[in-house]
């Protein structure tokens, strides 16, 4: 039998409706069913794809609740879900953006649905029960969702990293298949850049080079090396690829990671800062039809580099990330750097993309 919602009939929520437009609305609570649950949202953090989302530059179906990297807390939920997903009411939970079925071999296996795929904070809020996405005080949650239990003693402004995090370990670690001892080196300093760089030193790099604009992220490469890159570099003022081959007896690292977005120059150095045989992981966007001028095809075959696409994270890099931030939330948590409420949602994602405001992860605060 379903618990209820203990919050009372209503929650608010931003709501985008155009490009560049939020609006504060109110919807009814659902009541749920043995399959699903509601989660009291404490806090959401922000990426690039929510500035890109903001703008217009991803279109949405209008109008949706934004957010995709909620963290809160369990309200009510069925007996079915609360045996799938081993969480019960009171509990602290993050999610995996993408949703899905709940029944299919994907759902499963913990992969993307085959069946009916879907992405929170993406969801029309005429689909019933229209509270799909973080900026909003409810989450609904369907069959489908992936709910991760984070420890209590983790404050909800840190946890909100889980997803950058993940992101670290899936492109860092899982996508480059990183082994202990391997070299890397991390092209842009940015949350992916950082969550890369802490991703890649749990899991034992030897060696971590980061880069940055020094005009715009010397702070970023600041915490970087305090997070434990061994070489940090403004490309502003030095070549990337001499100090890093120089750091490397000339040789050139393992695993190349590129988080910038948009600049295709980063292909080209991550290609020349790999070693024979090495892996470069694509993760920064440029831009829909956007190609990479002089790509050296000839060069990536001959020197039989490995170049790995990504995007989602998988369920395993989540887990790594939840159990990191259970070990070291101090340590972490100099990555948060602002936090807003709701009502000013327009202004969080407006500082994510202001170079001047020197942010790296924000949250925004339903409660707050």
């Amino acid at each position: 039998m379903a618990r209820e919602h203990v919050l009372g009939g209503t929650a608010e929520a931003v709501v985008q409706t155009g490009p560049g437009v939020f609006t504060r609305m109110v919807f009814d609570v659902p009541h749920i069913g043995d399959d699903e649950a509601l989660v009291a949202v404490e806090a959401c953090g922000i990426c690039g794809t929510d500035a890109e989302t903001f703008t217009g530059g991803i279109p949405l179906q209008y109008p949706v609740i934004p957010g995709h990297e909620p963290v809160g807390r369990i309200t009510a939920i069925g007996d079915r879900a609360a045996a799938r997903w081993r969480v019960q009411v009171g509990d602290r939970v993050v999610l995996q953006s993408d949703i899905g079925c709940g029944r299919c071999v994907g759902c499963i296996r913990g992969d993307l649905c085959v069946v009916d795929p879907g992405t929170l904070g993406f969801i029309p809020t005429t689909r019933a029960p229209s509270l799909w996405g973080g900026y909003s005080e409810v989450l609904y949650l369907p069959p489908g969702a992936m709910p991760h239990r984070i420890a209590d003693h983790v404050p909800a402004r840190t946890a909100a990293l889980y997803n950058a995090l993940g992101a670290g370990f899936a492109w860092a670690v899982e996508a480059p298949g990183l082994r202990y001892g391997d070299s890397v080196a991390v092209l842009g300093s940015g949350q992916r850049g950082l969550a890369s760089v802490v991703a890649a030193r749990a899991a034992g790099a030897s060696f971590i080079a980061v880069t940055g604009l020094g005009s715009r992220d010397a702070h970023k490469l600041a915490l970087a090396a305090d997070l434990g890159a061994d070489l940090v570099i403004d490309v502003e003022q030095d070549d990337v690829v001499e100090r890093v081959r120089g750091a490397t007896d000339g040789e050139g690292v393992d695993v190349v990671v590129d988080t910038t977005p948009h600049a295709t120059t980063p292909v080209l150095d991550a290609l020349r800062l790999a070693r024979q045989g090495g892996t470069v992981v694509l993760g920064g966007l440029k831009g829909r039809g956007n190609g990479v001028p002089g790509f050296p095809v000839d060069d990536v075959a001959m020197r039989r580099l490995r170049i790995v696409g990504v995007r989602a994270v998988d369920y395993r890099s989540f887990r790594n990330a939840v159990r990191l931030l259970e070990r070291a939330p101090t340590f972490l948590e100099r990555m948060h750097t602002h936090h807003f409420s709701l009502d000013a949602a327009a202004e969080a994602v407006r500082t994510l993309t202001d170079p001047s405001a020197g942010a790296i992860a924000i949250t925004i605060e339903p409660g707050n």
